[in-house]
């Protein structure tokens, strides 16, 4: 591999003084485009001799920014506990489900953040859209935190419903056995199901743009279908 990069750098030299002698002004434009590509993977074809270099010989399985793909080279390696995937690729997506299965607000992640820290940026993209804090805001246990739960109090949430992380304290335990708790954690069951429905209904399993601005096209559509797809099959009332 070390010896095809030392030739692509040969080639990428010598490509756009050869190009002018042979082809004059458009062979010079089309090397240029050549050598363009071969400035972009360059670069990536070492990181990958690096990453490779440091797994196989030093046994280090934790290098840093690893690269998962050269063609898609923004790729993550997402671990989320599940038996049957263990390791997914691909870029972390936050749906945010509002009544009636209508899909408000989602975003494509450049890296992967902690799911505490979206819990504002939620409600802000709520207000937006309908211009109040939501009656009640349902969200799985890796959203939590206590700073999180005044936040959205302050911000005018009746109900949150966002299980304690560890074990709570009786004031957490006796608010997380109400039955307005319960049913709010239903209700956010039910959008893993929305999820479910835009992979296999309106395309999100597997994005077929390329880059990061792709992905995000890819996405929005996927919403834009679900969408609508609520709206024509909704009854008439």
């Amino acid at each position: 591999m070390r010896s095809t990069v030392r030739d692509a750098e040969r080639v990428g030299a010598e490509l756009l003084t050869g190009a002018r002698k042979v082809l004059g002004e458009r062979g010079r434009l089309e090397a240029a485009g050549a050598r363009a590509e071969l400035e972009h993977f360059l670069p990536l074809v070492r990181r990958v001799i690096a990453q490779t270099r440091v797994r196989v010989f030093k046994g280090d399985l934790h290098y840093p920014d690893k690269l998962f793909s050269l063609f898609e080279s923004h790729t993550e390696a997402i671990r989320k506990g599940k038996a049957a995937k263990p390791t997914e690729f691909g870029k972390l997506v936050k749906i945010q489900e509002a009544e009636n299965q209508m899909v408000v607000d989602y975003q494509v992640y450049e890296r992967r953040p902690e799911d505490r820290t979206l819990v504002v940026p939620t409600l802000d993209a709520h207000r937006r859209v309908f211009g109040q804090a939501p009656r009640l805001l349902a969200a799985d246990r890796g959203f939590w935190s206590a700073a999180n739960k005044r936040a959205a109090k302050e911000a005018g949430v009746t109900k949150v419903c966002i299980p304690a992380l560890g074990r709570p304290g009786p004031e957490q335990a006796r608010e997380q056995h109400q039955r307005w708790f319960r049913r709010g954690q239903r209700l956010r069951a039910g959008c893993e199901g929305r999820i479910s429905v835009l992979k296999r209904r309106d395309g999100l399993r597997r994005c077929r743009y390329r880059g990061m601005n792709g992905i995000k096209r890819w996405v929005g559509w996927g919403v834009v279908s679900n969408d609508l797809w609520v709206l024509i099959t909704a009854p008439q009332r």
